[in-house]
């Protein structure tokens, strides 16, 4: 008897032997062998049949493979955002509430919504803190009907990372209760001051919360002391989650969202990285805040003190202004005097948010003469194309007898042939794809700065706009008011007496 391991094989008759053999009980073909009889060819399995993103490429009417220009459209897409300088609150204080409960072990978010979110909560504390560097951060999540604290209200981005990873291993357990979380974040902003921003954000993807309450009288707190709260979901919209956001942030109901997929869930998540614009009249009066900016200290190797804010034996930090208590990490609150410390540099990054950089204009090839490669890193640009080509056809002149009249021309044209004064014509030019025209993408390449009229790549446009927030032409040319005042640039010339 046969090994049951081993596949069946059809009956091969001595005709048969030296034939590629097949394979009966994986597939069948319709194809006839030499005895009439249908022979069973191969047939892919349903783990075979698996549509790949790669192999629906788009490509254009000349036959060119466009995912260049696609991907060029989604790095487009991030930078096409208004640039008008609006008030917005710099020094922010945010908690960020994760749902915890049973409903995150789902998988329609790979691996499952769980590990996804905890994951994307790294990259956020990150982002946070280089877009927001004299900002606070504080981590709560919910759990088995209650709120969890994962980390206290601070400002070193190392800790926060930390806790993360250690309550990632744990696995989600119970239902969320909204109102505990609320009240948890509510208590932690409580004594923060009033020069900044009070906000919480939730990540929530259950359909319920299991209140001890009436949530209804936390929401009125949480607007009696100005909390803002957003929520990502990752289920269906809820009616409660709604009405929070909508009543904590003067009936704006863009500050819940859904996410629809595992990229559009990271792109909701870093949004809010950005600060919130300010609404309310008392915020808007203008207020000074004392800062210290001290300066790093190193001892020697036989000297080792304590920090104030951990407590651990260092050689280096950084001496309050005005108590002289030493602190490990900038940007912080002197644990003694309650003094913000901060560095010059802390300070210039949180202005970008006040005053964006503006976007660059893409540039069409009749414009793309003036560079052949990137302002900032020299990479060369696409060649300019080649002039537009003639296409020379074929002219038949009228015959004598029926003489040049519309008729004969008519006729002429139908036939393939054209009257002498058009016998060229251009040769069409193809285009970018209808997703690449809707985000901006240029057909050449170059992207302009409307100030310094320099041209830049795509990857130098992302890194100016989402990491330095300066644009390297103007930063090393005047700009044309400053060529006015100096005299020179678009001036007359002076006369010089010989």
């Amino acid at each position: 008897m046969a090994d049951s391991d081993d596949e069946y094989v059809g009956d091969l008759s001595g005709d048969d032997v030296g034939v590629d053999s097949t394979y009966g009980t994986r597939s069948k073909d319709d194809g006839k062998g030499k005895g009439g009889q249908k022979n069973k060819g191969n047939r892919k399995a349903a783990w075979e049949e698996v549509q790949r993103a790669w192999d629906e490429v788009a490509i254009a009417e000349d036959g060119s493979i466009t995912v260049a220009e696609l991907i060029e459209a989604e790095k487009r897409r991030r930078l096409m955002r208004d640039t008008t300088p609006i008030q917005r609150g710099i020094i922010r204080h945010v908690m960020l509430a994760l749902d915890m409960s049973i409903a995150m072990a789902e998988k329609d978010l790979l691996p499952n919504r769980f590990a996804l979110t905890f994951s994307y909560a790294v990259d956020f504390v990150r982002v946070f803190f280089e877009q927001n560097p004299i900002s606070q951060l504080g981590i709560i999540g919910m759990r088995d009907g209650i709120a969890v604290r994962i980390s206290d209200m601070s400002g070193n981005p190392a800790e926060h990372i930390e806790k993360l990873r250690q309550w990632a291993q744990k696995d989600p357990l119970g239902n969320p209760s909204l109102q505990n979380a609320l009240e948890m974040c509510r208590g932690a902003l409580y004594h923060t001051p009033s020069h900044g921003t009070r906000e919480v954000l939730i990540i929530y993807g259950a359909l319920l919360s299991s209140d001890p309450g009436d949530i209804s009288d936390t929401i009125t707190s949480l607007i009696t002391d100005r909390v803002r709260v957003s929520i990502i979901g990752l289920a269906a919209q809820v009616a409660i989650c709604a009405e929070l956001c909508a009543r904590t942030n003067d009936n704006d109901d863009s500050q819940y969202r859904i996410a629809l997929h595992e990229q559009h869930f990271h792109e909701l998540f870093l949004a809010a990285t950005t600060p919130p614009v300010t609404h309310e009249p008392e915020q808007s009066n203008a207020s000074l805040l004392m800062m210290g900016f001290p300066s790093r200290s190193l001892a020697s190797k036989d000297y080792v003190s304590l920090c104030a804010c951990h407590n651990k034996p260092t050689r280096e930090g950084y001496s309050c202004t005005r108590c002289r208590t030493k602190v490990c990490r900038l940007p912080a609150s002197c644990p003694v005097c309650g003094l913000t410390l901060i560095l010059s540099t802390h300070l210039a990054r949180s202005y970008h948010h006040l005053f964006p950089l503006k976007s660059w204009v893409a540039v069409p090839w009749t414009e793309a003469k003036k560079s052949a490669a990137c302002y900032s890193c020299q990479t060369p640009f696409p060649p300019l194309p080649k002039a537009t080509s003639k296409i020379k056809l074929k002219v038949k002149e009228p015959s004598s007898v029926g003489g040049k009249t519309a008729e004969n021309v008519d006729k002429a044209k139908g036939k393939g042939v054209v009257p002498a004064k058009a016998n060229t014509t251009a040769a069409p030019t193809p285009g970018l794809l209808p997703e690449a025209i809707k985000a901006g993408v240029s057909e050449s390449g170059r992207y302009k700065c409307p100030e310094c009229e320099e041209h830049f790549c795509i990857d130098c446009d992302i890194f100016a706009h989402e990491m330095i927030h300066n644009c390297a032409g103007c930063l090393t040319q005047p700009s044309k008011k400053q060529q006015q005042e100096m005299g020179y640039g678009g001036g007359e010339v002076m006369e010089v007496d010989s």
